[in-house]
């Protein structure tokens, strides 16, 4: 690395940083005037304001406007270079445009690895006690996906069926156990009530009735507590559609395989979401390609023009990113391509800029 690529980096470094905490701070304001009616009427002091929810919240949207901010720094340093002259003197020293860019994708590169692994690692945790303050103090933030009418797959041979699940206390009300051999009922448990036990991470069913079946009869045993033992989690019956973004990856992946295992349906939401949260940092590298190849040429209008051109770009690409993620979740594309579609296309719009501008 020469001392054109580190100033570059710093520079990119520097202007990313205060675009970040120039975001984060609007975000903030703007969220706080909507909300503070809210947080007054719950009951919300300051304290549990700005360390329960917006300390929370700053990881989160940093993950969010990285790409924005990156393309910020990217158009704002090559305008500069190139309104002062350095990029044609850069070039007439015999740099190429694709040398140049170099440090601009090191820069990319690095900060889409930083903000993958604090997305696979950190994030998770924050955003669970962020969630958890929306529930408890704004209001409209359920997001519950299974409210009654449960159904899942114990096992190949066994199905249980709640009526009503209440997940802050993991209490399930009328809940009724079906246990299969071949295609016949070998075995039923109706309980009024089930209740998770932390300490021995099993079920008890409470006033159950539990019928034994043979070929022409059966045999009915009443209970006043009766321990359950289930592959069933209080998750598999809770489920949000946020709880994807709660989870590590390997929590992630193997909160997908346990929907799966359940029966439950619906897998298709935390997959699209996942896929999308492991192929957003890609949208760092893509934006700086863009931001690059757009303001390497001079044009009329000064920063402005390439700042609201790069915006336009911008707004453009992650609203694609939302826009396609409903086919993936109703399947009609898979969950992989809906993650990956977006950055393929503006990718490639990226290196057809670079190709035309000029050498």
């Amino acid at each position: 690395m020469n001392r054109i690529d580190r100033y570059i980096f710093q520079r990119l470094f520097t202007i990313t940083f205060f675009v970040l905490a120039v975001l984060i701070m609007i975000f903030m304001i703007v969220d706080f005037s909507e909300n503070s009616d809210d947080f007054v009427d719950k009951g919300a002091t300051l304290k549990q304001i700005w360390s329960e929810y917006y300390l929370n919240y700053i990881p989160e949207m940093t993950r969010l406007v990285s790409p924005l901010a990156v393309l910020v720094a990217c158009l704002f340093l090559t305008v500069q270079m190139t309104e002062r002259l350095e990029i044609i003197a850069i070039k007439a020293s015999g740099i190429s445009l694709y040398r140049l860019l170099m440090p601009y994708l090191f820069f990319g590169i690095c900060l889409g690895a930083v903000v993958s692994y604090l997305d696979a690692y950190v994030i998770p945790q924050s955003n669970a006690d962020r969630i958890a303050f929306e529930q408890e103090y704004l209001s409209g933030t359920s997001d519950r996906i299974d409210r009654g009418g449960i159904f899942r797959q114990d096992s190949d041979s066994t199905i249980i069926n709640i009526n009503f699940y209440d997940a802050s206390a993991n209490i399930g009300y009328r809940a009724t156990f079906f246990e299969y051999d071949g295609d016949k009922i070998r075995r039923t448990i109706e309980a009024n009530r089930i209740t998770w036990v932390d300490s021995t991470s099993t079920w008890v069913a409470d006033r159950a009735t539990e019928r034994v079946f043979d070929n022409t009869n059966f045999t009915e045993f009443k209970t006043e507590k009766q321990e359950i033992k289930l592959n069933i989690l209080p998750r598999d019956l809770a489920r949000r559609s946020s709880d994807i973004y709660q989870l590590t990856y390997p929590e992630a992946m193997e909160y997908i395989q346990s929907i799966k295992r359940i029966g439950a349906g619906g897998v298709a939401l935390p997959q699209v979401q996942l896929f999308g949260r492991m192929a957003y940092p890609i949208s760092i590298v893509v934006l700086c390609i863009i931001g690059f190849a757009l303001a390497t040429e001079r044009r009329k209008g000064g920063k402005g023009v390439y700042i609201a051109g790069g915006l336009a770009i911008s707004f453009i690409y992650l609203s694609m990113l939302k826009v396609i993620e409903p086919f993936g979740i109703a399947g009609t594309i898979s969950p992989e391509f809906a993650a990956i579609f977006p950055h393929a296309v503006f990718l490639t719009l990226g290196i057809g800029m670079l190709i035309a501008a000029k050498k």
